[in-house]
């Protein structure tokens, strides 16, 4: 193998460069990205970027002296529009071609919208460029913000908005916010983090429509409520940025179809972080963008798979001066456990338990407990061939 295009200068491309010379390919390396950024971190966009804690250059994931050590071609600010996979080829949307032996996919995925009209006044939060814009509406005189949908990215942003001391409300669907990751005891406890940072949370909620001309003044609701907004921040999740492979001979069903080992159907092709449906399950943490990259190089490099992915999922969240920390996997049967703290007051930590034995582990400002608990959950890659 001679030459590896990397398209995604996310950070899960990031890694599978860094891996790719970690593990001795001293090839060619090109890596296509869509915005015309240097490869940035993503989790501080939706804390510190818009509370104006963190500067825009401690973003950037790769200094001067690594780009030299990592001596990749870096083509920036030119989406990838079509894979030939028999060919090896990528295509750009300027036109350009690049052939290598070898791809690996890490398109990442990109923010979803609300249907019907976008006037002035309404964002997503997913790049850079969605935090600068919403960055510049925050910095005037307080505001009436509504965010749509309640997930990590929602809470995050309500928390930011809160603290530059915007009037907030946050609308989810569900009857909790992150139901379905936390279950009804863990979701609970983790909304009441809105009313202590001042937010209005309104839940079981449907948006039937954004109102505004030209400039966003309220969202509506499907239960005939109004909720005025001079701001809208929209976080109800993203989807896989795949488009640009079909008809390539790659499989894709909301992701990247990959086994356990991050390689597709074809051989040559692997696929890592937001974009990778890896044995099934689609990931959308930074620990798994971190993560995935050595198992898939491994197996591009060897031409099949010789290793999978054995890791225990892990996540993380900042809001209204709180650390949420989540390890393993829970099911509807598992059996929830408060181990110390209370879900209603202050930090708390909890495991869920199947067959007598935690298979997960949650912690509201408990960091030493939850590293404990979070290491003794299995973790290790097996060998395949």
């Amino acid at each position: 193998m001679r030459t590896v295009t990397v398209v995604g200068a996310s950070v899960a491309g990031v890694h599978a460069v860094r891996e790719l010379r970690a593990q001795g390919f001293d090839g060619r390396v090109v890596v296509v990205g869509a915005e015309s950024h240097p490869p940035y971190d993503r989790p501080p966009l939706s804390k510190g970027v818009l509370e104006g804690t963190v500067s825009e250059p401690a973003l950037r994931l790769l200094d001067d002296e690594e780009l030299a050590e990592l001596d990749a071609q870096w083509l920036l600010g030119t989406a990838a529009v079509s894979l030939d996979a028999a060919g090896r080829a990528v295509v750009l949307a300027d036109g350009r071609v690049v052939h290598g032996d070898g791809v690996v996919v890490a398109t990442g995925a990109a923010a979803r919208t609300l249907p019907g009209r976008r006037p002035a006044g309404v964002h997503t939060l997913r790049t850079l460029d969605d935090a600068r814009a919403l960055r510049a509406e925050l910095a005037g005189p307080p505001r009436r913000v509504v965010v749509v949908g309640g997930g990590f990215v929602g809470a995050e942003t309500a928390s930011a908005c809160a603290r530059l001391g915007h009037g907030v409300t946050v609308v989810e669907a569900a009857p909790l916010p992150l139901l379905p990751q936390l279950g009804p005891e863990a979701a609970a406890a983790c909304a009441r983090l809105h009313a202590r940072g001042g937010v209005e949370l309104v839940t079981g909620a449907q948006v039937a429509q954004v109102r505004g001309a030209s400039r966003v003044t309220g969202v509506a609701l499907a239960d005939g409520r109004l909720l005025p907004a001079d701001v809208v921040v929209v976080g109800v999740g993203a989807a896989p940025v795949t488009d640009w492979l079909h008809g390539s001979g790659v499989a894709v069903r909301d992701g990247v179809v990959c086994d356990a080992g991050c390689v597709t159907a074809l051989p040559q092709v692997v696929a890592v972080g937001d974009v990778a449906r890896v044995d099934g399950v689609r990931t959308e943490h930074w620990t798994a963008a971190t993560r995935q990259p050595a198992v898939a190089v491994r197996n591009l490099l060897a031409g099949h798979t010789a290793e999978v992915l054995r890791e225990v999922p892990y996540f993380w969240s900042d809001s209204y001066g709180s650390r949420l920390q989540f390890a393993g996997e829970r099911g509807p049967g598992d059996r929830f456990r408060l181990v110390e703290g209370s879900l209603e007051e202050g930090g708390f930590l909890a495991t869920w338990e199947r067959d007598g034995a935690p298979c997960a582990v949650l912690a509201l400002d408990r960091p030493r407990p939850f590293q404990r608990l979070r290491r003794a959950l299995p973790r290790v890659p097996a060998k395949v061939g």
